[in-house]
């Protein structure tokens, strides 16, 4: 039996899948089982932070194995301190952190600190969630309904969970307040939403509001967190003070890892929330290398740098190509083209991939552009000529 048919008999069909066979990587490049070369502006979805085969990352995972993989979260775990320590760091706020192992647990947690935070603040208890169109938090049962697609409501997997009201814009927000709510949750680019950053303004205007009245803002930070926007957090380029921020995806370079961090911060008390392999040895120690490095990038300017060639080529793309293209959109190395039609999208996507290079799709007809913030300028470049390539074969 091959890959493909093995996969097909034993894996449950929740994925469309292409069944190119990757092998090896080596910074943004991918080698598949043929032999063939590519360039990933997908980087794992956002995930694969520091690139592949990244040598700092493997010896610092490597070297944690051979001690401690996992004790379990009745003791201290000392990476997982020292992470909590330097993410609160990094990100300017007073806060402390839960860890869990992905993107959506580090949403449910978000959900369960703001309930105990309605039930224990207000003489009548609020627990409503506010959410916005187009907005993705999660494939568990919670995080699909506080999801804002109704397509991903489907009687499938009903009845789900009540307490969240999805709004179409920021302005609706306000006029949707009612003695329920508790907080309003949001993405401040929306990513599977067809990568679109709200205005800066509207952001800090509505979080001053929440503020006002006592509402928590919780900023689903999975995507765009970790240097993705050009700053640590979106949060901190948009120079807001959440009370909520949830991470996940590019914290451990590949490994599972996700964490909510909370301004409130004794809301918890023991037997609350948990994870039996959240924040254990190996993806604590891996995160705390994968923030080394882009650190070190950070301040040697070398991500405002990618930003910048990034900019570039996706505008001249996308004004030289006006029966492709509407526009480019997004932020930082989180980026999209917004393609004139579903048809045109898928394409490009398909075209691309057979140039050798793996660009990903995203609401609204964009193809999203996720690369490692480690790439090199030589990949770059070679990416998009092979984009381009793919761009003339349409």
């Amino acid at each position: 039996m091959n890959l493909e048919t093995i996969d097909k008999e034993y894996v449950l069909h929740s994925y469309g899948r292409n069944y190119t066979n990757f092998v090896k990587g080596d910074g943004a490049k991918l080698y598949s089982s043929d032999g063939k070369e590519y360039i990933d502006f997908g980087s794992g979805i956002g995930v694969c932070s520091v690139g592949h085969g990244n040598k700092r990352l493997a010896d610092a995972v490597c070297l944690q194995a051979k001690n401690l993989i996992h004790v379990s979260n009745l003791w201290v775990i000392e990476p997982q301190a020292l992470l909590a320590k330097r993410i609160v760091e990094l990100s300017g706020y007073d806060m402390r952190l839960f860890f869990g192992n992905s993107g959506a647990e580090a949403n449910e947690g978000a959900l369960k600190i703001a309930r105990k935070y309605g039930q224990t603040n207000f003489e009548n208890k609020r627990y409503k969630v506010i959410t916005l169109e187009h907005s993705f938090h999660g494939r568990t049962i919670t995080t699909v309904k506080a999801t804002g697609q109704d397509k991903m409501h489907t009687p499938n997997f009903s009845p789900y969970p009540d307490g969240f009201m999805h709004v179409k814009n920021i302005d609706e927000i306000y006029k949707n307040i009612d003695d329920k709510t508790v907080a309003v949750m949001i993405e401040l680019v929306q990513g599977e939403g067809g990568v679109q950053p709200f205005p800066k303004d509207e952001i800090k205007d509505l979080a001053k509001f929440l503020k006002s009245q006592g509402l928590l803002l919780i900023v689903d930070e999975v995507q765009t967190g970790v240097y993705r926007s050009g700053e640590f957090l979106a949060s901190n380029y948009y120079g807001i003070e959440p009370d909520i921020i949830t991470l996940a995806k590019g914290l451990g370079g590949g490994l599972p890892i996700g964490a909510v961090m909370t301004n409130l911060k004794d809301i918890f008390s023991p037997g609350d929330h948990g994870s039996t392999f959240g924040g254990n040895y190996l993806s604590t120690r891996a995160a705390l290398e994968v923030l080394d490095i882009l650190e070190q990038e950070y301040k040697a300017k070398d991500i405002d740098k990618k930003i910048a060639i990034f900019d570039t080529h996706l505008e001249r793309i996308a004004s030289s190509l006006p029966r492709y293209f509407e526009y480019s959109v997004g932020l930082g190395l989180m980026r999209g083209l917004r393609c004139k039609s579903a048809q045109i999208q898928s394409q490009i996507i398909q075209k691309a991939f057979e140039h050798g290079l793996i660009v990903l799709k995203a609401g609204r007809n964009t193809v999203r552009f996720l690369p490692p913030l480690t790439i090199s300028k030589e990949e770059i470049e070679e990416g998009f000529k092979r984009l381009e390539m793919a761009l003339m074969g349409l």
